[in-house]
């Protein structure tokens, strides 16, 4: 899943770059219209079953500035029982360059029993068809 995003002038700090905590931000707008495409909030809303970040990492490549727009993908690498992993890339328009990686993992966390909980069969079945049939376009960008 890839989403397109603008530089904000306000996103830059006193070293005149996009702030570093402004990727995760961009991480996490990927990640919340991807978790929108699997309709995980409905599924959520319905069982109490949704995701929760354990942890989350950013490799910086190049720095970003004010004006420019970003693409941004996110993708579940790898599933488990009751977590994923899902990478992340952010590439600048005007270098026409990534400009960072990243990742996060995912827990299955069930909210009405505050605890883990696996990943419901239905999700599983949600996130294959999303990265079979719309996920080639990360490799893309």
């Amino acid at each position: 899943m890839v989403i397109e995003l603008p530089i904000a002038w306000g996103d830059m700090d006193a070293f005149q770059h996009v702030n570093n905590i402004m990727y995760f931000k961009y991480f996490e707008s990927a990640r919340i219209s991807y978790f929108d495409r699997l309709d995980f909030n409905g599924h959520m809303i319905k069982t109490g079953v949704g995701p929760i970040l354990a942890n989350t990492q950013c490799k910086f490549k190049i720095p970003l500035t004010y004006p420019d727009q970003v693409s941004v993908g996110a993708k579940v690498d790898v599933l488990e029982k009751d977590r994923f992993l899902m990478k992340y890339l952010v590439v600048s328009h005007k270098h026409k360059k990534v400009a960072a990686s990243g990742e996060g993992m995912l827990v299955s966390f069930d909210y009405h029993k505050n605890k883990k909980a696996p990943i419901p069969d239905e999700l599983r079945a949600r996130i294959a068809d999303l990265e079979k049939n719309v996920n080639p376009d990360f490799q893309q960008i």
